[in-house]
């Protein structure tokens, strides 16, 4: 049996194939309005060898996004916007969600620029030193959106209101929760899990979770 080091960990994560294991012999554009989408025909390379058919897959077209935390590690409070989602009208709870502050990357922009201006027009406050906590697809079998997340530290004790750009038809309302309230959502079983179950949101709370003692300065808070 070979030994198990350091060099054999990094060689399982790593992927079998890589980009020029894939070949796009044609793009089309089906429908290009508020989303983007596109129909491709193309072959990839196959585990057992050799080459797959031709074949055709639609893609969302979907570019980067930032995903931002709003913490105030003083007193333990989280701050999530409540806004309406069409993606979500057959949701139990409702087509309104509760998620952490979002955007989309505009071309010159840097990841923590649209961060920040996120913040400012969804909740209205002012962040300083955002902490990097995640990058991850959110849908790979169908979209190429990349999302980014920031935990953000903030004083939150009068924090709240209604926000967005009207002229993006954007209706936020900024909640503040506390943390202890927001972490039985992360079990699948609790009634809290209901309100608070898109990815985004469920990442950045395990992230929290695990960094609370240290973000709070009092040790033994990690559990919750």
């Amino acid at each position: 049996m070979p030994e198990y080091n350091e060099q054999t960990r990094e060689t399982e994560l790593k992927p079998s194939f890589s980009r020029d294991a894939v070949e796009v012999v044609e793009r089309t554009t089906v429908f290009d309005g508020f989303f983007k989408m596109m129909r491709l025909r193309l072959r990839h390379r196959l585990f057992r060898g050799g080459w797959s058919g031709l074949f055709e897959r639609e893609l969302f077209v979907r570019d980067n996004a930032v995903g931002v935390l709003l913490f105030d590690p003083r007193r333990e409070l989280v701050g999530l916007i409540e806004q309406f989602r069409v993606g979500a009208l057959q949701r139990p709870g409702g087509p309104w969600c509760l998620e952490v502050v979002a955007g989309m990357v505009e071309e010159g922009e840097s990841l923590e620029e649209v961060a920040r201006r996120e913040v400012e027009e969804e909740s209205g406050l002012d962040v300083g030193e955002l902490e990097f906590i995640h990058s991850y697809m959110p849908s790979p079998g169908g979209s190429s959106e990349r999302l980014h997340l920031y935990c953000a530290l903030a004083d939150l004790d009068n924090a709240g209101g209604i926000f967005g750009l009207p002229e993006e038809n954007e209706d936020i309302r900024l909640r503040v929760i506390p943390l202890d309230r927001l972490l039985p959502a992360l079990s699948g079983s609790a009634p809290e899990a209901v309100a608070v179950d898109n990815a985004a949101t469920l990442i950045c709370l395990q992230w929290l979770q695990l960094n609370r003692a240290r973000l709070t300065g009092r040790p033994g808070t990690e559990r919750g």
